[in-house]
């Protein structure tokens, strides 16, 4: 039996695919949390969607804690590619 390097893409593309089935689910979950005066939106795939304190909200705040998040999952993604997770050097 000869050794076939392509067998592995279909495992592949299927871990994938349940990857992205994942992040669809994740993103459609709520996590809601009210404490004192704050109140605070977040969807299973960490995107702050509404975040109030004492009634008062700002689109700028959300922006800037969605960017906030969005940078430290790059890092952390980063940091697990140089360590030889999710495929890197691989």
């Amino acid at each position: 039996m000869a050794f076939n390097p392509l067998k592995g893409l279909g495992d592949i593309n299927k871990l994938r695919q349940q990857a992205v089935a994942m992040q669809q689910q994740l993103a459609a979950e709520e996590i809601v949390v009210d404490e004192g005066d704050v109140h605070v939106v977040i969807t299973g795939d960490q995107r702050l969607k509404e975040f109030s304190v004492q009634g008062i909200t700002s689109e700028v705040a959300i922006s800037a804690i969605n960017k906030a998040i969005k940078k430290s999952q790059e890092l952390a993604a980063k940091k697990l590619q140089a360590m030889g997770g999710f495929g890197g050097g691989q």
